[in-house]
Parts: C-alpha cells; structure tokens; sequence
C-alpha cells in the first residue's frame, strides 16, 4: 500500500500491535490496492488520512508528499506550479479548488494531465469525517516498475529511519505504552473509515480463504445473500450459495485456486420468488512461495441488465411473429372470399334441398377460419378497431353475469370498482372480449374453484413510468383481473403471448386467447403486464387510454341509418385475383347491379376516361400495373368528383393508409359475403359524408 501505518507517522512503534490487528488492516488496505482507481481520504480539516499505489501512480505526486497529515492544498498547488490546471494565475486556481474541497459536495471532472493521460477525478464526502477522492486513468495503464522500484528504495529508507528512532524510544517505556494505547485508538478509527470506504463502493467485495471460507464481505455483498457483514464471515461459500449454485461455480474456484485470475455469471432465486443475476471476477491471492492463500472477489448484479436483455429479445420476437401473421391476412383472406362466396350462392340457390348438409358445415367452416384470422390480426395489432368512449366501470358491471354464468358456481368474483364514472377510448366488443378471455384463463388455473378479482380505477403515468411501460405519459383507466390459482412457471411465463402457445391438452385451447388480448391492448394504445407466482395465483393488469367528454359525446350521437340505392349505370369491379373478382361480380349482380370489369388499375382508368355512365368503383387496394386501388380512388375522383368509390382488401395493414384516400372512401375487408357487400353499398350510395370501414362478415 502507498500509505504508511497511523503505527509509523506517530513514532511508535508498529509491533506492538498484535498480529490480527495487523493483519485486518493491511488486508483493508491491500484490498484497496488492487483497484486500478486512485483513492486519497482526507479529514475535515482537510488533511490526508490515507492513500492507495494508484495515488503515486497516477497522479505523480513526490513520496516525500504523500503522507498522513499532507494539507490538501499542498497537492493543488503542487498541480498548479506544474501545469496541471492550465495556464493561469496560479494563486486563482488553487483558491478555486480549495473553496470546492471545502464544501464537502460531490463532484466530478476530467482532467487532460501535460502528459497526454486523461483523468475521470471524482469526489465523495463523508459526513462528518472529510471526503474521498478518487482518480481513474481512463487511457492507458502505465507502467509500475519504475514507480514500484523507488517507492520500496523510499519505503527501506524509512524503516531505517523509523527503526533509528523506536531505538531512541525505549528508554521512555512509559510514556511508549501510552502512545501504544493512543495508536491501538487511531488503528480502529482507521480501519473503521477504511470499512465506511469499502462498503460505500457501489460493488460487492469479499476476501475468501483457500478453504472457500469468508474472511471479509463488505456491506453490498452481505446485503445480496441477504445476511450481515459479521454473519458472512467464517462461513463456507458453499453454505452461503447454497449446493446447486455451489456445484455450478466450483470449477471457476478450482481454476482461481490454481493461480488463474477468472470471471463467471450465476443466478439465484430470492424468497420472494424473484431471481436475481450477479457476475463475479475471482483474483487469486498468493503468498511468498507463489502458492494461492485466498481469493479477492468483486462481483457486480446485472438483473437489470438481464432483463433488459430479455425484454428486447422478447419484443422482437413478438413483432416478428406479428409481421408474419399479418402478411398470411391477404393470401388467406383472399381464398377465404372466394369460399364463402361461392358456398353462400349455393347455398342460396339449394336451400334446404339436396345437398344442403354438406354446404352449410363447409360455409361455417369458411366462417370460422374468418375469425381466425380475426384473431391472428388482433394479435397483430392490425384488425379493424371501431373504438368509441366507454364507461368501463358499468361495462365490466354488465359482464358479472354473464362471467357468472361461464366461470360456474365454483368461482367467487369480486369487483372494486371507481366511485366515478372512468371512460376509455376503446371498441367495447373487444374489451369485452379480453375480459372474458382473462376470466376463461382464470377458470382453467381454478379447477377446484377459486376467487377472480377484477378492478377497475384511474392511473396517471408520468414521465418516467410512461417510458417503463411504453406508452405515452397522461391519464388511463387501469384494469386488473387477479386469480388465487395455480399460477404460471417462470419458463411458461415468458411465453404466454405468443400465439399458439398453451399449457392445455390438446383440444383445449387453440393458444390465441392471451395473443389476442395483447395485440388489441397495444393496438388501443395502452399496455399489457403479467405477474404470477406457482402456487399463489396470476395477476394480469392492462392500461388504456382515456377519453374527453367530448368524444363521449360524440360516440354517443346516433348514425343515420342507409338504404340501398339503385344505379343508372354499371358497376365498375377492379379485381386482379379473376376467382375473387367472379365471387364479387356474382354478389353485385345478384344485388341487382350490373357489372363491367377491369383486372387491373391501368384498364380500369381507361374505362372510366371512355365510359361515360359507371355509376360506382368497386376496387381491390393492392394490384400490380403500378395503378393500386387507393391511386385509382384519387384519380377516379379527379375525373369525377361524385362518383361513389369502395374499396375492398384481403391486407392486415390497409388501415393504416386511410389517410390517402379521398373523403368518404371506405374500405371493406375481405372475406365478406353478401349481405356485408350491400350493407355497406347502401351507405355509400347514401351518403356524401365520409363512410366508416365496415365490418366484415361473421
């Protein structure tokens, strides 16, 4: 250590002290050594107390300086007479830097020496006592033989020196003995600064013997087992780790114990069922004949690290897995029209005659595979959303019977909800839906019964918390459903989004129902969170954005309901799949319509430039030739300004173009059947206002 003993500075002498005393503070003080940063104490007054080599090193300060009780103005003016600070009066400086050391407040700077080494300079008080400051090279190591060669040519001179002088010592015995007592007093207030430096250091140090037994943890490392500094000590790594991570570490302290410097990563599970992370670095201690006596240990948590890590990997996936659900939207939707269509003509024209056992399973087949890729583009935030101002507390309210009804007498349900009414911009059948998917996963996690909880109340996230859970700050209305189940394993937990994924036997589930809650939760602009514990129940809380009285009003206002028109001229149908477009032009003509087509946009801005009397544009969105639906709408109403236009798409992301289209251009998405084509027909043919995206077909 660059630093003498409070033994040496006071001139007494160093082997009265015992040998335990001795030891604990060298191994304080060789603990401070090992670190690459410079560390200097200095007292209130303010004086240095104690030093590590890095001071010397770093900083080159004269040995002759260095030592207990050197003002710290002597340092900075040391610095200012050699440039350190600049150029400049030099008197200025040192006062500036003197009235800065004297305020006792934390700081830190960097510092360009003439040397061309840049120095990180930092500084920490300690109440009451004085500061640390500490120095960190942050270019490149220099070289300690030099240094360490004068400082032990230094070091020899003065135990010559302090030798000569504890001989001239002896003849007063007496008054040695008190000045004995006197430096026993100085070692522990030393050695207890020394302890308050070690443990305000943000790592966790520990010194561990070559029998894997503690000898010394500072107050972080305690605190991460969950113990003391006095309890960690003489306990085994093998009682503190506990045998499985014990087991895992072992070749790591074998290596160590072979003389090799090693770092590793664990992690440990807390009785609170969370799990933390920590990554450890092992510095072999050796003693004279190069034999490993003990370990340094300095180990740093990194749980949040992991699950930062974890989050990211997480969200990729699941926007990887979105983006390729609602690519397979178009292709499926396609066919899906192309099926319904043709089985509902048949099914209109056989009615219940022969044959109608086949095609009216095979039409609710087609149907059901609709709402499947309904709920695939729920989990990909790109279905159609009809949000509107919902009074949350009186929607989950009207649910409790029908929840009662599905969850069976062997759930309590309870509710807590707001004294004032909580209104969120959201499409109450989806919410709806997400509420009784939740309740469902309760149900199956309960099946001997149970309580499910669901509450309802206002949250305001700042700044801060808004950036935590990725969405913008402001007023929410959050909702909670908890259960007292079986809970979730942590392995499973990190999955339960995903789409497909179920924990049920096969025919349980079809593994959607969580998926489809989070897309449409992230969808509505809000988030979604999952908490569960094996054996003590799942805790599902979601937030969504909130809405102004005035949009409340509005959704409240009623639409005008639309009729079917007739036309005076033909239907233009733009289709450039010719099965879609056949399965179109049937419905349009069993409508009364009659029909001329285009199979693509090129031919079919030629015919509205020819044909005179096209009464109405029905046009697929996406089409090759470099004309799509939505250029088709803008030029077609270029050319007239009144013509009526509808769009139809097989794409999961067509919404989010809206805002290219012309006024009063719907959009209706396929698969559809008959009756959705007409209802929304007769809106637009209605209608001069801008026509809101129908739904598609059940």
């Amino acid at each position: 250590m660059g630093s003498t003993s409070p033994a040496e500075d006071n001139g007494t002498p160093a082997a009265a002290l015992s040998p335990e005393q001795r030891r604990r503070y060298d191994l304080l003080l060789a603990g401070l050594d090992l670190l690459d940063q410079a560390i200097a104490v200095f007292d209130a007054t303010p004086k240095l107390v104690t030093w590590n080599k890095a001071l010397l090193r770093l900083l080159d300060f004269p040995e002759s300086m260095v030592r207990v009780g050197t003002p710290f103005e002597a340092f900075v003016r040391f610095n200012a007479e050699r440039g350190e600070y600049g150029p400049g009066d030099i008197e200025p400086l040192i006062r500036e830097r003197m009235a800065a050391a004297r305020s006792f407040e934390p700081h830190y700077v960097e510092r360009a020496r003439p040397n061309g080494r840049i120095l990180a300079v930092r500084g920490v008080p300690i109440p009451n006592l004085g500061f640390v400051s500490l120095w960190t090279d942050i270019t490149e190591q220099r070289r300690y033989a030099a240094v360490i060669e004068e400082q032990n040519t230094r070091l020899e001179a003065r135990v010559r020196e302090r030798t000569s002088e504890l001989q001239a010592a002896n003849a007063r015995l007496a008054q040695a003995n008190i000045e004995i007592d006197d430096i026993a007093g100085a070692l522990r207030r030393s050695e207890n600064r020394l302890q308050l430096i070690i443990d305000s250091i943000p790592a966790l140090i520990a010194y561990v013997d070559r029998d894997n037994i503690y000898r010394f943890a500072n107050k972080g490392y305690a605190d991460w087992f969950g113990l003391t500094k006095e309890s960690i000590t003489g306990r085994s790594i093998e009682q503190v780790f506990g045998q499985e991570i014990f087991t895992q570490i072992l070749p790591y302290l074998e290596r160590a114990r072979d003389g090799e410097q090693v770092s590793y990563e664990y992690a440990r599970q807390l009785g609170d069922g969370r799990t933390v992370h920590a990554r450890s670095v092992i510095v072999p201690e050796f003693a004279s004949d190069g034999t490993t006596v003990g370990f340094f240990v300095m180990s740093t948590d990194i749980t949040e690290q992991k699950a930062s890590q974890a989050a990211l990997v997480q969200a990729q996936k699941m926007e990887a897995v979105g983006q390729l659900t609602g690519g397979l939207a178009h292709d499926f939707n396609n066919l899906l029209t192309i099926i319904i269509g043709n089985l509902s003509a048949l099914q209109q024209r056989i009615g219940g005659g022969a044959g109608a056992e086949f095609v009216d399973p095979s039409l609710q087949a087609a149907r059901r595979g609709a709402e499947l890729i309904r709920r695939l583009l729920t989990f990909s935030r790109r279905q159609t959303l009809e949000p509107r101002a919902v009074e949350v507390g009186a929607l989950v309210h009207n649910m409790t019977h029908l929840l009662a009804r599905t969850l069976g007498e062997t759930i309590r349900i309870h509710l807590r909800m707001p004294q004032a009414p909580l209104h969120a911009l959201v499409d109450p059948h989806q919410l709806e839906n997400a509420i009784l998917n939740l309740a469902i996963n309760a149900r199956d996690a309960m099946p001997e019964g149970g309580e499910l909880t669901i509450a309802v109340a206002p949250r305001k996230l700042d700044k801060a918390l808004s950036t935590v859970v990725e969405v913008p700050p402001g007023d929410y209305v959050q909702i909670d459903v908890g259960d007292s189940g079986k809970g979730i394993e942590p392995a499973v937990l990190q999955r339960v989004f995903e789409p497909f994924f179920t924990t049920k036997p096969f025919g349980g589930g079809s593994g959607l129902g969580l998926s489809m809650v989070y897309g449409f939760v992230r969808q509505s602009g809000g988030n979604i969170r999952i908490r569960s514990t094996p054996g003590r129940g799942t805790h599902v809380r979601f937030v969504l954005p909130t809405t102004s009285e005035t949009a409340i009003a509005e959704s409240a206002a009623p639409r005008p309901a639309a009729n079917l028109t007739a036309l005076s001229g033909p239907v233009l149908l733009v289709e450039d799949e010719p099965e879609v477009r056949k399965v179109i032009r049937l419905q349009l003509t069993t409508l009364g319509y009659t029909v001329i087509e285009a199979a693509d946009g090129v031919e079919a801005l030629g015919l509205l430039q020819n044909v005179d009397d096209i009464a109405l544009l029905v046009s697929d969105t996406v089409m090759p030739g470099g004309i799509g639906g939505r250029e088709l709408a803008r030029r077609a109403r270029a050319l007239r300004a009144d013509l009526p236009i509808l769009l139809v798409t097989g794409y999961a992301s067509e919404t989010a173009h809206a805002d290219d289209l012309p006024a009063g251009v719907p959009t209706l998405r396929k698969p559809f059947d008959q009756a959705a084509l007409a209802s929304v027909l007769a809106s637009v043919l209605t209608s001069n206002a801008p026509t809101e995206t129908a739904p598609q077909c059940p």
